[in-house]
């Protein structure tokens, strides 16, 4: 089975932004490895939900668009809310 997940850079960094991302129903989330620089992200959050109940999607490689460049990675890690179901973040490394 394979994912593709649609993604954006965001420019707003920091606690504060994050937060306003949640609230706007987004998850924050970051790319890195392949000894390229870490990237930024924005996903939709339902989207990502619902992902990441699957089990499939954790053992898969994913193949993320980036404003229209696709990359291939997987889920390094993932922060759920301690008791509302929400994703709080998402971290996914290169392959």
């Amino acid at each position: 089975m394979s994912f593709e997940l649609i993604a954006s850079k965001r420019v707003d960094l920091g606690t504060g932004a994050s937060r306003r991302l949640r609230h706007a129903g987004q998850v924050p989330a970051v790319v890195y490895g392949a000894g390229k620089e870490a990237v930024s992200l924005v996903l939709d959050h339902n989207t990502m939900y619902y992902a990441l109940k699957n089990e499939s999607f954790h053992a898969s490689v994913l193949d993320l668009v980036i404003d229209g460049q696709k990359e291939q990675v997987k889920v390094a890690a993932f922060q759920m809310h301690p008791y509302k179901q929400q994703v709080m973040h998402i971290d996914f490394a290169r392959v």
